[in-house]
């Protein structure tokens, strides 16, 4: 299973993004999957997860009604919404697929990791 995110970029604070994770397989469909960052010099921590179906969604309190994530399953990709970014948003995004049809906010819960796209937010 590969995963490739997309979206990342330079953007001021307060701007928008779309990260977008392609999954090459379908069997993503039957799992939960989710988003995780890592700034530099700091632990991963996850961003927001969500269940196979597209409920069940989970979000880091520091992005809470700021991101929303939500899946296609037809297409197997992956979205997260990312607005009013802040500097403190500035990290390398991983999208994974959890190892069961719940999604995990540890990052311990996942089975395939994407390669990342950086989120960087000027002041």
């Amino acid at each position: 299973v590969q995963l490739q995110a997309s979206g990342g970029g330079l953007v001021q604070a307060g701007d928008s993004l779309r990260l977008s994770c392609a999954v090459s397989r379908r069997t993503s469909s039957n799992n939960g999957m989710g988003w995780f960052r890592q700034a530099p010099g700091k632990e991963r921590e996850f961003v927001a997860v969500i269940d196979w179906n597209g409920g069940g969604s989970v979000y880091a309190d520091s992005v809470k009604s700021r991101f929303t994530i939500s899946r296609d399953n037809a297409k197997g990709i992956l979205y997260l919404q990312m607005n009013s970014l802040k500097p403190e948003d500035t990290a390398k995004y991983y999208c994974a697929v959890a190892r069961g049809a719940r999604a995990s906010t540890s990052g311990d819960g996942y089975r395939y990791w994407g390669q990342g796209t950086q989120v960087t937010v000027s002041s």
